[in-house]
């Protein structure tokens, strides 16, 4: 199994790691800061430094077949098996994805609190975010984006903890999402909480507070069936553009 840095401490942007196992899927470490696509967030990019000056690129992270597996995918034609098990190497992410797949995944968050309906899809990139709501009920897009305005202006801390499964057993509310479930058999499950705002679990990674989020806006809102409503969100400079 990989130790999980970035589940306790999102902002880390690197962390010495050893190499655990080299395939052709990718690079196994003992330890990272690589998120791997899942809840509907991308997956981490960013590169691996030996100390002789070797680095291997790193286009995407996924998980593995076994539990808790987290394998670094190396960018086309990159010599990943110049890595060998027991190099000691620095895994360093794209803080600049990272950070806009941060403010992205908690915008999404500061959505589902101003559109009280399940959630039953979700993509969070770098370019963009969306949600789909499980509604027949027509959403206004001008509205949507003063909503998420206001709740970045006022500042909320936005934090993570974990509570037991029986706990959220007791709270089948606290569950948004149609399509992807918390993860069980672990006795415990990660909720994110935006103070006043919203409370459900999430694996991801976000910002501390939701001013930290900066100018989000909803681009684009569509029916994509009788009873779905998508929501995209931009950054309001690309937008503009």
């Amino acid at each position: 199994m990989t130790e999980e840095l970035f589940r306790d401490d999102a902002s880390l942007r690197e962390c010495r790691a050893r190499v655990l196992a080299v395939d052709g899927d990718g690079v196994r470490l003992d330890r990272t800061v690589f998120y791997p696509q899942g809840g509907g967030q991308a997956g981490d990019a960013g590169e691996l430094r030996r100390g002789d000056g070797f680095v291997l690129p790193i286009a995407d992270t996924r998980k593995g077949a076994g539990p808790g597996e987290i394998v670094h995918v190396p960018a086309a034609g990159a010599d990943a098996a110049a890595l060998r098990p027991g190099d000691e190497v620095t895994a360093s992410i794209d803080a600049a994805r990272r950070r806009a797949h941060m403010r992205f995944h908690t915008a999404t968050h500061l959505l589902c609190a101003l559109v009280p309906h399940p959630v039953n899809g979700c993509s969070i990139t770098a370019a963009y975010a969306r949600l789909d709501f499980h509604t027949a009920e027509p959403l206004d897009k001008q509205a949507l984006s003063e909503g998420i305005a206001r709740l970045v202006a006022e500042a909320h801390p936005v934090r993570h903890r974990w509570i037991d499964e029986a706990e959220l057993d007791a709270n089948p509310q606290l569950v948004r999402s149609m399509s992807v479930q918390p993860p069980r058999g672990q006795g415990r499950v990660r909720v994110l909480e935006i103070d006043g705002v919203d409370l459900q679990p999430c694996g991801g990674t976000h910002v501390a507070n939701t001013s930290e989020v900066g100018a989000v806006v909803v681009t684009k809102v569509e029916k994509k069936s009788a009873m779905t409503r998508r929501v995209i969100l931009g950054f309001a400079e690309a937008a503009a553009g």
